[in-house]
């Protein structure tokens, strides 16, 4: 299991969707309440910038939806049509849909018992959840303003195949807000595919520094959750999917084999 959490998007592309939704299970099965809706590795301001305001109840994940922030803020949601896709446990999606007002949000994920969960434990106007690949998103062509896909391309099984899905869904004048961890040998690469897709890169921004240090401040959180929720023989594996401190994933963003980037693209 431990060599799982660290290889996870390096297994061949036909064990990566079956193993995903393995976790996504153990995952149900072990925390069945709200205390674990994201499971993003954070963000933080880096000099003493404000930070957004929370409701009461949405501080407790303040790190983890500062990220979500950090990629919703590059456009204006409001009264958009957005998807995003790889939602997850719906956290993010539930601070969108509330905070940015967006006319409709929908999550997209393949766990059939993730999308159960979701439209269970969510009640917000025009937010819903659905099963579906991100090779293969269920979704009209051309019937959205924005897609959203935080922390979740690299397990994908064709990258390339999921950036022309996203480009096909949106409308013309379409925003694709895209964040997650490349290594560092593989960010020109990720460059070359999202232009090969058809997008322009309208903005780019390295955030390893913010994920580092928002990941460092929720640690003790994520490994007071673990404990409480998690059976011993499974602990270490997901304080590795957590990135808790002192793990290989923490100690990847501080020595530089991974670098953690946004990008805000536009269709050609």
């Amino acid at each position: 299991m431990a060599n799982f959490v660290d290889n996870y998007c390096e297994y061949p592309t036909a064990l990566r969707r079956p193993m995903w939704r393995i976790w996504h299970n153990l995952m149900l099965r072990f925390v069945k309440d709200s205390s674990v809706n994201f499971m993003n590795y954070g963000f933080s301001g880096l000099n003493g910038d404000d930070p957004i305001k929370l409701e009461k109840n949405d501080e407790i994940n303040r790190y983890c939806i500062q990220l979500y922030d950090h990629v919703a803020s590059g456009i204006t949601l409001e009264n958009k049509k957005v998807v995003e896709v790889g939602s997850g446990r719906g956290g993010g999606a539930h601070y969108i849909a509330r905070y940015h007002k967006p006319l409709k949000y929908t999550g997209v994920d393949i766990s059939p018992g993730v999308i159960k969960y979701c439209n269970s434990e969510y009640n917000v106007p025009g937010l819903s959840f659905v099963e579906g690949m991100a090779e293969n998103i269920p979704l009209d062509t051309g019937s959205h303003d924005a897609v959203v896909n935080v922390e979740s391309a690299r397990c994908y099984s064709d990258l390339n195949l999921f950036f022309k899905e996203v480009h096909r869904i949106l409308n013309a004048e379409g925003h694709f807000l895209f964040a997650d961890m490349i290594e560092k040998e593989e960010i020109e690469d990720m460059r070359k595919r999202l232009q090969s897709s058809g997008f322009t890169i309208f903005s780019e921004k390295e955030i390893t520094k913010n994920v580092a240090k928002g990941l460092a401040l929720d640690s003790k959180r994520r490994e007071l959750l673990i404990d409480e929720k998690i059976p011993g023989i499974l602990k270490k594996s997901f304080e590795r999917f957590a990135g808790t401190e002192g793990t290989d994933r923490f100690n990847s963003f501080q020595n530089g084999k991974f670098e953690y980037w946004s990008f805000i693209l536009t269709k050609n």
